[in-house]
C-alpha cells in the first residue's frame, strides 16, 4: 500500500512541476502563495482530524490569509465601513445632511468628472453643457433612465462648471 502512495505522490509531483516551468515569474509569485495556502489548509485539516488542533483554533488560522481582503470586504457592509471611515450619518461638516441632495462623503473629483461626461479636462464651458445636454436627454428618468444617472450627470456638470469661467 505505501508504495501505491509513493509512486502517486511522484507523479503528483511530475505534473507540477511540469507545469511550473511553462508559468512566467508573475503567475510563478501567485501559484506559490496558492501552494502555500493549499498546503496550509492541508495541514490544518490533518491536525483537526487527528486531534491535535480544536476546530475553532483551526477555523481561525485558515481565516487569516484573508485579512489582506478585508478591505475591499468593507464595502459590502456599509455601517462598518462609515465606523471605519469616521464619516457622520447625522450631519457633514459644510451642513449638508442626508437628506439635503448633496453627494455624502468626498464627492465626485474632477476627473471623474470628466469620465462621466466623456469630456477632456480642458474642455470649454460649451463642451460641457453640450455633453450634458446629450447624456440627460438619453438618461432623463422621465425618459427611462433612472434617478441615480441623471444624478450622476448633474454632479459632473456642476463639478467641472465649478472651476470654468
Amino acid at each position: 500500500m505505501h508504495w501505491i502512495l509513493g509512486i502517486a505522490l511522484a507523479a503528483t509531483v511530475f505534473v507540477i512541476l511540469k507545469q511550473w516551468g511553462g508559468l512566467s515569474a508573475e503567475k510563478k509569485k501567485a501559484a506559490t502563495w496558492k501552494l502555500i495556502l493549499i498546503a496550509g489548509g492541508i495541514f490544518l485539516l490533518v491536525m483537526v482530524l487527528t486531534g491535535r488542533v480544536h476546530v475553532l483554533t483551526a477555523a481561525i488560522a485558515a481565516l487569516i490569509p484573508l485579512l489582506r481582503k478585508l478591505p475591499s470586504l468593507i464595502r459590502f457592509f456599509p455601517v462598518l465601513s462609515r465606523l471605519l471611515n469616521g464619516e457622520k450619518n447625522a450631519e457633514r461638516e459644510d451642513g449638508a445632511g442626508p437628506d439635503s441632495g448633496h453627494a455624502q462623503g468626498n464627492g465626485m473629483t474632477e476627473r471623474e468628472a470628466c469620465e462621466v461626461l466623456n469630456v477632456t479636462a480642458a474642455c470649454s464651458r460649451e463642451d460641457i453643457v453640450l455633453a450634458h445636454r446629450r447624456l440627460i436627454q438619453k438618461l432623463h428618468p422621465d425618459r427611462g433612465g433612472s434617478d441615480y444617472l441623471a444624478a450622476k450627470i448633474n454632479e459632473a456638470k456642476s463639478v467641472l462648471l465649478r472651476n470654468r469661467v
